[in-house]
């Protein structure tokens, strides 16, 4: 018997150890809850992430080589294949944008893209048919959550292979899966994908964002698009209030605590496309006007702590005799307008804090029953004890898990039945479930294992 024990605890803590490896992760493609859809087939679409993390990838694709340019911003970018877009060459030759979370790690799923090209029989070996595949990554590991799953070949190319025209996941999907904003200011708002697509006659522009950035997604009247709030700030405060107050509207008593060494880690990664032919030149032009724009939409924007980097495509397909009256100038006018839109639409619906019940009292063999430790990974672990007929959750591992820190036991106050709350700025809720403790039960949530005695 004491064998046979022995092999199920083996058992459970391989499972939990390899749910935070790369190890029988399964790839979930083109999920979403709001979309946006245009019509434009040369251009398709696919996503792909890993729930376990959460994580993602965005492969954006072209069905015929088209021509690109960069514009890199920021004091910390992670890229692939950029400096090529750099030489100005005027033969249409990318095949590929692609998005990941994971930080450089997430960087494999740009040549995995490259290679499933190759794979499936669209490029090859020959000089003029080599695939070429650029990508940019966000920063979503640290403090964020509690594992470093991180996009990997299989996913990228699961994404790859699930591509279609014309549909674009909006929201914490693809690489914004566990996207946030506003950590210069303590805002720490959960973020994601968006996109925004504008047709005039037969001109297209589209436009695409991850938005992981230090500065706040600001609404086009000026105020806030998603933030936890210091519970000492103006009611109405606005964006430009926040800049305005600077330095003090940083510190503790005006808008909260200082910025958190994650909070320093943040990139915006954008594509905008048009069918207008555009010669290497106005591309690149076009790629910084739009870049530029964007310090309006979020604020402050592209610091030393930001690794922002935007490409731009031209797919070609609408000639100049066929569009005179509209200028390369005008297309970035109205691409800067359509990239603004684009990262309003990557603001997902924020989590609500649960509020404690006063008047339930959980039975004391309820609380024995949820008493233990869990796991998340490899460095994060979390206590529960039933203390005097209250529950108390104390960080064990290697880091803190959210707010519950390593240094001090904490109180879990109830909420509901099995469901508990620790009370803070940011939400966190913890929810018991047979075997397993679920943190922020919802599109970020964190599920660590009972270890079993």
């Amino acid at each position: 018997m004491r064998a046979r024990a022995s092999l199920i605890i083996a058992t459970l803590l391989t499972v939990t150890a390899q749910a935070s490896t790369q190890e029988g992760l399964t790839p979930i493609v083109n999920t979403a809850q709001k979309t946006l859809t245009f019509d434009w087939p040369i251009m398709r679409i696919g996503t792909g992430e890993y729930e376990e993390g959460p994580t993602g990838v965005t492969v954006f694709h072209f069905t015929r080589k088209v021509l690109a340019a960069v514009d890199v911003r920021g004091g910390g970018p992670g890229t692939v294949n950029t400096d090529f877009l750099r030489l100005g060459y005027e033969t249409p030759e990318l095949d590929a944008v692609v998005f990941a979370g994971g930080s450089w790690y997430g960087l494999e799923a740009t040549t995995a893209v490259g290679t499933a090209l190759k794979d499936d029989g669209l490029r090859d070996g020959g000089w003029m048919s080599l695939a070429l595949s650029v990508g940019a990554i966000i920063y979503d590991l640290g403090d964020r959550r509690l594992n470093e799953i991180y996009p990997d070949k299989a996913l990228a190319q699961a994404a790859f292979r699930a591509r279609r025209p014309g549909v674009f996941p909006l929201g914490p999907h693809g690489a914004g899966r566990m996207a946030k904003t506003g950590g210069y200011f303590g805002c720490n708002a959960h973020s994601g994908q968006g996109g925004a697509f504008r047709q005039v006659g037969d001109l297209k522009i589209a436009a695409f964002v991850v938005v992981n950035a230090l500065g706040v997604v600001t609404n086009r009247d000026g105020t806030i698009a998603a933030c936890y709030r210091d519970a000492s700030w103006p009611k109405e405060v606005r964006t430009a209030d926040l800049v305005a107050g600077l330095p003090d509207s940083r510190k503790p008593g005006w808008q909260g605590p200082p910025m958190q060494a994650d909070a320093k880690r943040n990139t915006t990664i954008s594509l905008v496309v048009t069918n207008q032919v555009m010669n290497p030149a106005e591309l690149q032009r076009l790629a910084v006007q739009v870049h530029t724009s964007m310090a309006r939409a979020i604020q402050p924007f592209a610091t030393e702590f930001d690794g922002d980097v935007l490409y731009a495509v031209s797919t070609g397909e609408l000639a100049r005799k066929e569009n005179p009256a509209i200028t390369s100038a005008d297309i970035g006018i109205m691409a800067s307008d359509v990239m603004w839109d684009a990262i309003l639409s990557s603001v997902p619906a924020q989590p609500i804090a649960a509020q404690p019940n006063s008047k339930l009292k959980p039975v004391s063999a309820e609380l024995d029953r949820v008493s233990g430790t869990y796991v998340f990974s490899e460095f994060a672990e979390l206590a529960v004890t039933n203390q005097g007929g209250k529950l108390f959750a104390q960080a064990t591992g290697k880091r803190n898990v959210f707010a519950i820190q390593r240094e001090r036991a904490v109180e879990l106050r109830p909420v509901t039945a099995g469901e508990y709350m620790v009370p803070g700025r940011y939400p966190l809720t913890v929810r018991f479930e047979e075997g397993r403790v679920v943190l922020n039960p919802g599109a970020w949530q964190q599920i660590g294992a009972k270890r079993q005695r």
